[in-house]
């Protein structure tokens, strides 16, 4: 059976589609910004240093469970639009496993590899070691990161987006508490960091699977569900690698920044300062945060636009992307008005980093950063919004 959609389609019930999706993309990324958090003002400069220089490069990976999530929530909304729930837990399976199996793969090969990987990236002697642990830890467990970013978007396309929600934000909370536990108490460093957010994912991943197959049995998975196709493979990769690649493209110019950050800290190959670094990773987690919530409609669009075309809804989908451009632009002019309102005084450099860090070099790094991205941001809310709604209809070779 169909599911049976509304002919008065309305900005209230987009909203009620795409909020908790904005919700749950929020809490999520706070975990890098508290790690960084605690990081700065209980561990000290080099340290923090160290996390924002590898957070980029953990984020590709993040890129890559963003294509097994999203890209699969297009085919499962599609087919629950098509009334075809087998065909929906089908798709479902088969993006639980693909994951697992990239997943492994990526934890093995981010371990082994992740000491030349930061050297790659810029980490002198001093940094290196905890950019090698905190990477290491991290990318150990990130097969339960992808899982968590799957199980959320399959939530969100079987329209129970308020239990990932609540979850999510339960994890966020987790998150916090285990870093003024493991940093501030026990004085684990960054290694009490990256055990945090390790520990709030799994926790988010178990508690979404546990609670969802208990409390509802529709979406239950069985034993017929895990007969897996070549076909449908071949689709979830076709929609899902667009984008991953994406999601990632971002991650990649960061850590190209990143190289070209690090060179302004140092004379005659020495490190001499951390003020741009400092400046840097500070701006650019304000620019993470503020712009999460373009990226989470933009996101919710996709699978908004596959579940309507699998109803055969074509007039939904119009209305739905026009509506969404238009919040869109609320959403982007509130991120721009509240991240520029956070520079008064160098607010954002004093939440992110201890007081003796805020210097005039790294509210200068920080600043011009902030300036000429924010100023980009409305460019960047249109192409989140058709990109997706265009990648959630199956054109994804178009984008």
């Amino acid at each position: 059976m169909k599911i049976q959609l509304s002919d008065h389609f309305t900005y209230k019930m987009l909203l009620r589609f795409v909020l908790p999706s904005i919700i749950m993309m929020v809490s999520t990324s706070i975990y890098g910004v508290v790690d960084g958090l605690f990081v700065s003002n209980f561990v000290g400069k080099t340290p923090f240093a160290a996390v924002n220089l590898v957070m980029p490069f953990i984020m590709v990976f993040g890129g890559i469970g963003f294509m097994f999530g999203t890209g699969g929530s297009a085919l499962v909304a599609k087919t629950m639009g098509e009334g075809d729930k087998h065909r929906a837990n089908q798709y479902f399976t088969m993006i639980i496993a693909a994951t697992l199996i990239c997943g492994v793969i990526i934890s093995t090969l981010g371990v082994i590899f992740m000491e030349p990987i930061s050297v790659f990236l810029g980490a002198d002697a001093e940094m290196l070691p905890d950019c090698v642990l905190y990477g290491r830890i991290v990318l150990a467990f990130n097969t339960a990161y992808m899982l968590q970013n799957v199980f959320q978007s399959f939530l969100i396309a079987a329209e129970k987006p308020k239990l990932g929600l609540w979850v999510t934000v339960a994890a966020g909370v987790t998150n916090m508490a285990l870093d003024a536990l493991f940093i501030a108490v026990f004085h684990w460093g960054v290694a009490g960091a990256a055990i945090a957010t390790v520990s709030a994912q799994l926790i988010s991943t178990v508690g979404c699977f546990i609670y969802a197959f208990a409390h509802y049995p529709n979406i239950r998975l069985k034993k017929e569900d895990w007969h897996i196709t070549m076909h449908d493979v071949r689709r979830h990769v076709s929609r899902g690698i667009p984008l991953g690649l994406q999601f990632s493209v971002l991650a990649v110019g960061i850590i190209v920044m990143q190289g070209g950050v690090v060179q302004f800290d140092m004379l005659d190959g020495r490190m001499v300062s951390n003020a741009a670094q400092n400046g840097f990773g500070a701006a650019n987690k304000l620019n993470s945060l503020v712009m999460t919530p373009m990226n989470a409609l933009g996101t919710a669009m996709t699978s908004f636009t596959a579940q309507n075309l699998g109803a055969g809804r074509y007039d939904r989908i119009k209305k739905g992307t026009l509506q969404a451009m238009v919040l869109m632009g609320v959403i982007m002019a509130l991120a721009v008005s509240i991240g520029m309102l956070l520079t008064i005084d160098q607010l954002y450099l004093h939440v992110f980093l201890s007081a003796d860090k805020v210097t005039e070099e790294t509210i200068r790094y920080g600043n011009t950063f902030l300036y000429v991205d924010f100023a980009m941001f409305p460019f960047l809310g249109f192409i989140f919004s058709i990109r997706n709604c265009v990648q959630g209809i199956g054109k994804s070779s178009f984008v």
